[in-house]
C-alpha cells in the first residue's frame, strides 16, 4: 500500500498535513468511495497529534474530498477538489446552461484537434464511431450513449490543452448524467451520427472551423430534441 508522506515539522504542520493528504487523494492512494484508515491508525502512521488530525480531516472534508459517515468512518469523495466543486455545480444547474457549457468546450476542443491530433488519436475516433453505429444498430442505447461519451472525451483528449482535458474529464459525469437518458427516433439517431462522421472528417483534415461548427451543431441538435421530447410526451 502507497504510503502517505509524513509532513515537516513546523509550525504550519496541519496545513502541511492537508496538503500531503490532498496529494495521497489525488495520486491514488485513498481511492474514491474507500473508506480512510481509521483515527488512531493515522495517528500512529503519520506521528502527529490527534487535534491535528482532525483539523487537516476536516479542511479535506470542506474541500469536498473527504465525506464523513456517522457510525460508519470517513470516505473518500473526490480525487480533486476541482472536481469536487465543478461536478456539484454541474449537476444542479439547468440543463440549457449545462448544454451551454457543453458548447463552449467542445467547440473550442474540436477545433484544436482538428490541429493538434495524432494518427492514433483519429483512429481512435474512428473506432468509437463504429462503436456507436454497432450500438445503434442492435438498439441498445445505454451502450450507445456511453459510446458517445467516450467519443467526446476523446476529442477533447485529441486538443492537446492539459488543462481543458482535466476540466472536461471532471465535468464528464456530470455532463453526461446532465443530457442523457432520452431516446432518439430513427431519423434523429442519424443525424446525430451525421454530425459525428462530419466532425471526424473536419478533424482528419484539419479543418478547424469546420469541426467547431460540426460540435456546435451535435449541441444544438441536442438542445433541439430535449425541447421536443416534453411536447412530445404531452402529444400522446
Amino acid at each position: 500500500m502507497k504510503r502517505i508522506s509524513t509532513p515537516r515539522r513546523s509550525a504550519s504542520l496541519s496545513s502541511q498535513l492537508v496538503d500531503s493528504l490532498r496529494s495521497h487523494i489525488e495520486a491514488g492512494g485513498w481511492p474514491v468511495g474507500t473508506r480512510i484508515p481509521p483515527e488512531q491508525t493515522l495517528i500512529e502512521e503519520l506521528g502527529v497529534g490527534r487535534s491535528t488530525l482532525r483539523e487537516a480531516l476536516g479542511a479535506l472534508v470542506h474541500l469536498g474530498l473527504l465525506e464523513p459517515r456517522v457510525g460508519d468512518g470517513t470516505y473518500v469523495r473526490s480525487s480533486s477538489e476541482l472536481q469536487s466543486v465543478m461536478v456539484r455545480r454541474a449537476s444542479s444547474a439547468q440543463r440549457d446552461n449545462v448544454l451551454e457549457l457543453r458548447t463552449v468546450l467542445e467547440e473550442y476542443a474540436s477545433g484544436a484537434a482538428a490541429l493538434r491530433r495524432s494518427e492514433d488519436e483519429l483512429h481512435q475516433l474512428r473506432e468509437l464511431l463504429a462503436e456507436a453505429d454497432a450500438a445503434c444498430a442492435g438498439e441498445d442505447m445505454a451502450a450507445a450513449g456511453k459510446v458517445d461519451a467516450l467519443f467526446h472525451r476523446a476529442v477533447v483528449r485529441a486538443s492537446g490543452n492539459d488543462l481543458l482535458i482535466e476540466v472536461y474529464d471532471y465535468l464528464g459525469t456530470a455532463l453526461s448524467s446532465a443530457l442523457g437518458g432520452l431516446p432518439w427516433d430513427a431519423v434523429g439517431a442519424e443525424e446525430h451520427a451525421g454530425l459525428h462522421r462530419r466532425l471526424v472528417d473536419a478533424i482528419e483534415a484539419r479543418d478547424a472551423n469546420g469541426a467547431r461548427e460540426a460540435a456546435a451543431a451535435i449541441v444544438r441538435l441536442t438542445r433541439d430534441h430535449e425541447a421536443k421530447a416534453p411536447r412530445e410526451a404531452e402529444g400522446r
